[in-house]
């Protein structure tokens, strides 16, 4: 995908040079010189934070500290921010050293999480708090209403099942190819509901190759 195809699945506008920033992992500024997304991850952390503390209290008017306090933590967590990552395939967009892409840092929790928050901080450096409001409104605000969601990161073929059987889809199935020497073999897996495609993913295992199967077929299902 082009930077503007990332622009439109965000929703939000973004100064170009501010949101390739943002996508620059420490590893890729290491290896290529110039800055990484570090210091837009601090400023986004400490905005969604924020964010997403007043839409909880708004939204559950008879919730105790506690109760918010676990609601908010969920939300803002790595395995939430990664979900939204995921949704608009964040991880194809990154810029990786070669090390970080090689060891699969593109699919990475952590890595998606603090990209994602490095967006949120960007936006608001180039449109203030509505920017940012407008990214967070649009791809982490849904997650509080769906908790289940957030477990699309961590297990996606599960969530992917869930989801499937949420909207009385066919049974999910995977058709699995592979191509390089033996040492160097490339799994691709397509994944299916009944004979309807849904997503396709490639990796160095079979197991993995069904993962980013299945993280493509929800990216496609929750569009």
């Amino acid at each position: 995908m082009s930077s503007d195809e990332l622009v439109e699945k965000l929703g939000t506008q973004i100064d170009s040079e501010l949101l390739q920033l943002a996508i620059t992992h420490s590893s890729f500024a290491y290896e290529k010189g110039g800055s990484n997304n570090e210091r837009l991850e601090f400023l986004g952390d400490s905005i969604l934070g924020q964010l997403v503390a007043v839409e909880v209290f708004k939204l559950f008017p008879d919730a105790t500290e506690g109760d918010l306090t676990r609601v908010k933590n969920s939300v803002v967590s790595a395995p939430a921010l990664a979900t939204a990552a995921n949704r608009i395939e964040l991880g194809k967009h990154l810029r990786l050293g070669k090390g970080e892409s090689a060891s699969g840092g593109a699919a990475k929790i952590n890595v998606l999480a603090d990209a994602f928050e490095a967006i949120i901080g960007a936006a608001y450096i180039d449109g203030g708090i509505d920017s940012a409001k407008e990214l967070v409104s649009r791809h982490i605000f849904p997650l509080i209403s769906s908790p289940e969601s957030i477990r699309e990161s961590s297990d996606p073929k599960t969530a992917l099942i869930e989801l499937a059987l949420r909207r009385g889809m066919d049974q999910i199935s995977y058709e699995i190819s592979a191509t390089g020497p033996e040492h160097e073999r490339v799994y691709t897996a397509v994944c299916f509901s009944g004979e309807l495609e849904l997503g396709i993913g490639s990796a160095g295992t079979k197991r993995s190759a069904e993962t980013e199967a299945a993280k493509s077929a929800l990216a496609s299902l929750n569009r």
